[in-house]
C-alpha cells in the first residue's frame, strides 16, 4: 500500500523516534511542525504546497485520560477535536458548531483508519481508538480533566497539534490520521511521573507498523 506520506511531529525528539522506526521507508517524510496547532498548521500547509502527498499523519506523545488510554499504550484518533474552539456562557461551553461558525471536529476515513487498527490489534501493543482532543493549554488539574470528559465523552487523549495538522490536510483534500503514544495521565501536573522516554520508544515501535501498513 505504498503511498507518499507526510508525518508531522511537534518536536525533534518525536521526529527522531519516528525516523528510527521507519528505517528505510523512503516514501514517508517526517517534519517538525512545532508545538501547538498554529505553528503546525502553518508548517504542514507549507510542506503540502511544495509536494504532493496521499496521507498526512500527526504523530507524537500525549496525555491519556485515566482508564481510557493508559500510560504505555497507543491512542488512535477516529475524530480530532479542537476542544477549546467555541465560547463560554454562564451555563456551559458553546462549541463553534452552536455558534454557526464552522466545525471543531475532523473525522478519520474508515479506509485509512482500519488498516492501522488491525495492525495494532495483531501486535503486542496496547491500543485504543477514540477522539483525541487538540488543546492550546495542556490539562493540569482534575477539574479540567473532568470537564473535558463531560464535554467529550469519547475522548481518550489530548495533545496540542492534531487539529492544526488536520485542517491543513483538509484544505488540500488529503486524508489524515492522528496517532499518539501515552506518556502520562491527564490530570494534576506531575512531570516527574511522566514516562517520556518510554513513550518515545513506543512511538518508534508504532512507526515500524506505519511503514508496514502504508
Amino acid at each position: 500500500m505504498a503511498q507518499h506520506i507526510l508525518v508531522v511531529t511537534a518536536v525533534s525528539a518525536e521526529q527522531e523516534a519516528v525516523l528510527h522506526g521507519l528505517g528505510s521507508a523512503s516514501h514517508i517524510d517526517v517534519i517538525v511542525g512545532g508545538v501547538g496547532s498554529f505553528s503546525t498548521a502553518v508548517k504542514t500547509t507549507r510542506k503540502l504546497s511544495e509536494q504532493s502527498y496521499d496521507l498526512v499523519i500527526s504523530a507524537g506523545i500525549a496525555g491519556g485520560f485515566a482508564d481510557r488510554a493508559p500510560v504505555g499504550s497507543v491512542a488512535v484518533a477516529n475524530r480530532i477535536i479542537a476542544a477549546e474552539l467555541g465560547a463560554e456562557s454562564e451555563a456551559s461551553f458553546l462549541p463553534i458548531e452552536e455558534l454557526g461558525f464552522g466545525s471543531s471536529v475532523i473525522s478519520m476515513q474508515d479506509r485509512i483508519l482500519a488498516p492501522i487498527i488491525r495492525k495494532l490489534h495483531d501486535s503486542e501493543l496496547v491500543s485504543q481508538v477514540g477522539s483525541i482532543l487538540s488543546v492550546s493549554t495542556t490539562t493540569g488539574t482534575t477539574n479540567t480533566a473532568t470537564t473535558l470528559l463531560q464535554r467529550y465523552p469519547d475522548a481518550i487523549a489530548e495533545a496540542m497539534e492534531g487539529f492544526g495538522v488536520a485542517m491543513a490536510a483538509h484544505e488540500f483534500s488529503i486524508p489524515v490520521l492522528e496517532i499518539r503514544t501515552i506518556s502520562n495521565v491527564i490530570g494534576p501536573r506531575d512531570r516527574e511521573s511522566w514516562k517520556i522516554v518510554e513513550a518515545l520508544n513506543m512511538l518508534t515501535s508504532v512507526s515500524k507498523l506505519l511503514a508496514e501498513v502504508y
